[in-house]
């Protein structure tokens, strides 16, 4: 069975085919056989952000040559095509409306069903496309520009969310403090960049919620803590090529880091698991990914990625939730074109 994936939830246009795997074939997994990727960062980086309209109306220009260059690449046609599987939620709604509006006309017109999934179960389940693939259960690190849990997974679609952010997530700790140091839209990857250069023990800056027990996260202070100290090295801290500013991006990003690394090692052995799962694009992160991999080798423990490639939002992860999910027997997809989508959906709720 093959798979059409339509990721739409913000600021990139993602298509890809999966295809499920055969009976008796080495693998259980089904594969990815074709994917193509458009991101918006050129457009949105005049305005410092997305701008939701200009988001919608690019995911429409977007998404249909990215269809056809996916089935040209698969060496496959529409009618190949078994089931539509889109993005449904959560993301911005008229981003949303595109994919679901454009994958529920394609299956109306082939006469074939479609699925909505869960954008971060989409995240969840992408290092199952890696060439190192976890297996369940595991504790996974869910990182991405608005999200920050913990979770225990015994499944698709059994999830127990153990720990989440209060307030601003890592991705937007790292987006907003990027921001005060004058380092472009997207900040974080940037910042990620600036911080190679820098001292990450030269400004001493807080670690929300390191020691309190649960599993929680809060970011907002940290990101109030650099702006204070932004103000205090003004100008120098938004010059090209100021170490003052390569130093306070260092500290940023080393505040973050250890309090994503200590509680997911929390989180372990809270929960007894001996597999971690780091998914989200800041799980793209250099220095996240070199400290979880120390901590998790010191404590004997596994750790699975996605793909670097598919760490940003993407149409194999949605292709792949989709086809993981009719594996599993957690949905089955109908042929029903009228469609709404979900700007908010907690993840452990009705997935």
């Amino acid at each position: 069975m093959r798979i059409l994936g339509i990721e739409s939830s913000c600021d990139e246009t993602g298509v890809a085919l999966v295809e499920t795997a055969t009976p008796g074939s080495p693998s259980s997994l089904p594969r990815l056989l074709a994917h193509a990727l458009h991101s918006q960062i050129d457009m949105h980086q005049a305005y410092g952000g997305v701008v939701p309209e200009l988001a919608s109306r690019d995911h429409i220009r977007r998404v249909l040559p990215l269809t056809t260059q996916v089935l040209h690449e698969a060496a496959c046609t529409l009618q190949d095509v078994d089931v539509v599987a889109y993005t449904r939620g959560p993301g911005l709604a008229g981003a949303l409306l595109v994919g679901s509006g454009v994958a529920c006309a394609l299956a109306a017109a082939l006469g074939k069903p479609v699925l909505g999934v869960h954008h971060l179960e989409g995240h969840l389940l992408s290092p199952f496309l890696s060439a190192d693939p976890p297996s369940f259960p595991f504790v996974a690190l869910l990182v991405s520009g608005g999200h920050t849990q913990l979770m225990r997974v015994d499944g698709v679609g059994r999830y127990e969310i153990l720990g989440e952010t209060i307030d601003d997530a890592a991705g937007e700790a790292f987006d907003k403090s990027a921001k005060l140091m004058g380092v472009p839209y997207p900040g974080g990857p940037g910042l990620a960049k600036l911080a190679e250069q820098g001292d990450p023990a030269a400004y001493k800056l807080p670690r929300p919620l390191l020691h309190s027990g649960n599993f929680d996260f809060s970011f907002a202070g940290l990101k109030t803590a650099v702006l204070t100290q932004a103000l205090k090295l003004s100008p120098s801290v938004t010059q090209e090529g100021s170490p003052v500013r390569a130093d306070l991006a260092a500290s940023t990003q080393a505040a973050i880091v250890e309090v994503l690394v200590k509680k997911s090692m929390a989180a372990l052995k809270h929960t007894g698991q001996r597999c971690l799962v780091v998914a989200g694009g800041v799980g793209a992160n250099r220095e996240l990914r070199h400290q979880l991999n120390a901590a998790c080798a010191k404590a004997g423990v596994r750790v699975h990625y996605p793909e670097l490639h598919l760490c940003t939002d993407n149409g194999a992860m949605i292709a792949m939730a989709a086809a993981m999910r009719l594996d599993a027997g957690r949905q089955v997809a109908e042929h029903r074109y009228s469609f709404d989508v979900k700007p908010r959906w907690p993840l452990d709720t009705g997935v």
